[in-house]
């Protein structure tokens, strides 16, 4: 099973398209529960908090798309 998710990048040329990520998770206590979220290492791009714990801390990026001053990168992640 693959999974997608998005970071945020903000600075241009970090990671191209085909590049293989390790990811560093950390947590997040909130009113709703743990929520966890994901770094790029060595901090290249961090995701948006998600109940959803990840079961494979490497990624391989599919698309960088320019939005604003930021850049948004598609991480596919293969579960089991």
């Amino acid at each position: 099973m693959t999974r997608t998710m998005d970071f945020r990048m903000s600075r241009e040329g970090l990671m191209q398209v085909g590049d293989t990520v390790s990811l560093a998770e950390s947590t997040l206590s909130t009113l709703a529960g743990t929520m966890y979220y994901y770094t790029i290492t060595p901090a290249l791009a961090m995701s948006n908090n998600t109940p959803k714990r990840l079961k494979n801390l490497t990624g391989k990026v599919t698309d960088v798309v320019p939005y604003g001053s930021e850049w948004t990168v598609t991480l596919e992640i293969e579960e089991p």
